[in-house]
């Protein structure tokens, strides 16, 4: 009996060895909305991330800075109270105006952003009030130009038109027809004159 169990071992000993080996199975799939890595909210704060959780969309593990300055000035509480009053189409806007506000805070702990918009509200005065300037600057120019150019059409319509220099021409053929006339006016005087009659006798 021994001997045949002993044999019965040996051969199925063979035949697993003999056998291939079973290929390992295939990890399992991750399904899409899992969080594999902590958010950098949930790892900040040192616990569990959950399947659902309301921070792990807006605080990827990738940019702790960001978690961090909102969690400083509003708190972590504050801030999964606020997201989940909202909705999810409005979360990621709430997130980026909390991390402004938050860095705005720790550059200026009195004003906060106040002080920004204060800031942004009075370069918005200035640049409108040089703007005004620079229109009234180009209206006086536009009401000088059209000045100047009344006063030399003025100028022009007063201004007689220029006499024509005399032309040769014209003067020759006067010349011309008068000519005849004052030779028939002094042929008598030559005729009847005594002039080329001796002095002496």
């Amino acid at each position: 009996m021994e001997c045949s169990e002993a044999k019965s071992n040996t051969t199925s000993t063979i035949l697993r060895s003999q056998s291939p080996s079973p290929s390992p199975p295939p990890p399992p799939s991750i399904p899409a909305g899992v969080v594999v890595s902590p958010c950098a909210a949930c790892k900040i704060l040192r616990r569990r991330c959950a399947e659902k959780c309301v921070l792990a969309p807006y605080f990827p593990p990738s940019d702790p800075f960001k978690f961090t300055i909102a969690h400083r000035v509003f708190g972590a509480s504050n801030i999964i109270k606020l997201l989940q009053d909202l909705p999810e189409s409005q979360r990621a806007d709430a997130v980026s105006s909390l991390v402004y506000e938050a860095s705005a805070r720790i550059r200026d702990p009195v004003y906060g952003c106040a002080g920004a918009i204060c800031q942004l509200q009075k370069q918005i005065n200035e640049l409108q009030a040089e703007l005004a300037k620079t229109q009234a600057e180009l209206v006086n120019m536009h009401c000088h130009q059209a000045s100047l150019v009344a006063l030399i059409c003025k100028e022009l319509a007063q201004t007689p038109p220029p006499v024509p220099p005399p032309d040769h021409r014209s003067l020759d053929n006067n010349f011309n027809i008068a000519t005849p006339q004052s030779y028939q006016n002094y042929t008598p005087f030559l005729e009847d004159s005594n002039i080329w009659e001796p002095l002496w006798t």
